[in-house]
């Protein structure tokens, strides 16, 4: 978790808070002036790409006023909850998957008008449209898709005599411990942030054969799951692991992240999305860092990464003007006319952080730099990617298993117990949830 991200890297994501309308004719049709509201999850440089394209749609709608300010990453979910359920709230929210139950059954997202419907069927990937369908109607717009990846650092890995990444974890394991010296782990874990945790735990569990749901019953207690925990164990144990270095702050940076840009980690699990930050961190340097798919366990058959998406949503509670003025800005958003190249303007703020776009066409428009090698493995691997679920009880199920596989991190509890525990703390939050 953007879990994320989740999720994300960023420290700021943007939210434009409702100002109410204004009266004011022109624009295509006239009437009053609609203030439509966007929060989303992107740093300054892409407010700013946000921001052009805003004013861009506004020379040809001169009767729809965007506006757009900052907030911390860590209250984006809180403040959907706390004013998605006003009228006044944020006109457009960009969201996690993961957060799609939640805010229908609470009633603030709004269904897809049947206008867009077709586009969207269109010129999607159908998996991601049964991503944003609940109940048989389409909530939002999809914009970005995810995946986990093993990045590594080639340079330690040539001092350290390793000749390519590891294909399964026995060779994980290996070549973490001829990484690791005084000062340096050979493979990162994270902590501090729930889809940091999760999502590459459970990346190894698909690579393990394993899977963390049947439906909404956790299966925490399979041994294909806990052997992941157990993994973690012996890599801590052998000094592979530092969970010293683990920890990310509020705006999903932090040690973990740091520990990488300047070669004190020789391999870590991380999305795809971080590719900006690694470019600007690590400067030259930045040709150090390899890509390659999860390792495969003992118990599976291939590598299968945790993939998730974003998608922007329209607030229900905001007037009926408002929201058809929100929708037909996203249609136009994340649409070929509004960039450059016959790619969207909303694909075009993605690839600047080396986020994968999602529309068909917007992949299309984007081949060179999809083709890559830092992106290159993760769009090769997005056919053999397993989503993570998006359940009502999902966001209090990431955060049990958070909770639980930190306390084998630190030492705190031994892999079987605290996946024993995790297995009943989720399934009770997801019965409750459900039922």
């Amino acid at each position: 978790m953007r879990v994320t991200r989740p999720r994300a890297l960023w420290a700021f994501l943007v939210a434009v808070v409702v100002a109410g309308t204004t009266a004011c004719g022109g624009g295509n049709g006239g009437g009053d002036k609609q203030t439509v509201t966007f929060l989303t999850h992107w740093a300054p440089e892409q407010v700013k790409m946000l921001e052009d394209a805003a004013a861009a749609y506004a020379r040809t709608h001169q009767n729809v006023d965007v506006r757009i300010r900052a907030v911390p990453f860590a209250n984006l979910l809180s403040t959907l909850r706390t004013q998605g359920a006003s009228p006044n709230g944020p006109t457009i929210a960009s969201i996690y998957d993961l957060w799609l139950p939640e805010l229908v059954r609470d009633g603030i997202a709004a269904p897809v008008p049947d206008r867009y419907a077709a586009d969207l069927q269109t010129n999607w990937p159908a998996n991601l449209v049964e991503g944003v369908t609940k109940n048989g109607k389409r909530y939002g717009f999809p914009n970005e898709v995810d995946l986990y990846a093993l990045n590594y650092n080639k340079k330690l890995f040539a001092a350290a005599g390793i000749t390519e990444p590891p294909k399964t974890w026995a060779e994980l394991e290996s070549a973490a411990a001829k990484l690791t010296k005084p000062g340096q782990q050979g493979f990162g874990v994270i902590t501090s942030w729930p889809a940091g945790v999760v999502h590459p735990f459970v990346s190894l569990v698909n690579s393990n054969g394993g899977q963390l749901l049947s439906g909404t019953t956790p299966n925490l207690t399979d041994p294909k799951v806990t052997a992941v925990a157990d993994l973690y164990k012996r890599l801590i144990a052998a000094k592979s692991t530092d969970p010293a270095m683990s920890q990310a702050n509020a705006n999903t940076t932090g040690p973990y992240l740091d520990s990488f840009v300047n070669g004190k980690t020789g391999m870590i699990i991380m999305a795809n999305w971080w590719q900006g930050s690694l470019k600007q961190a690590m400067g030259d340097r930045y040709a150090d860092v390899g890509v390659a798919p999860i390792p495969v366990g003992p118990s599976g058959s291939k590598s299968s990464a945790v993939s998730y998406s974003w998608l922007t949503t329209v607030n229900a509670k905001a007037s009926q003007a408002r929201q058809d003025a929100a929708w037909d800005f996203l249609a136009w958003l994340n649409g070929p006319e509004s960039g450059k190249n016959g790619s969207s303007a909303m694909a075009d703020v993605l690839m600047s952080m080396g986020i994968l776009p999602s529309r068909t066409s917007d992949i299309a428009a984007h081949n060179t730099a999809l083709s890559e090698p830092f992106l290159k493995v993760y769009v090769e691997q997005l056919g053999n990617a397993t989503p993570f679920p998006t359940v009502l009880g999902g966001e209090q199920m990431s955060q049990i298993i958070q909770k639980h596989v930190e306390n084998v991190v630190f030492g705190k509890a031994e892999p079987g117990n605290a996946m024993r525990s995790a297995q009943d703390e989720a399934a009770a939050a997801l019965q409750k949830a459900n039922g």
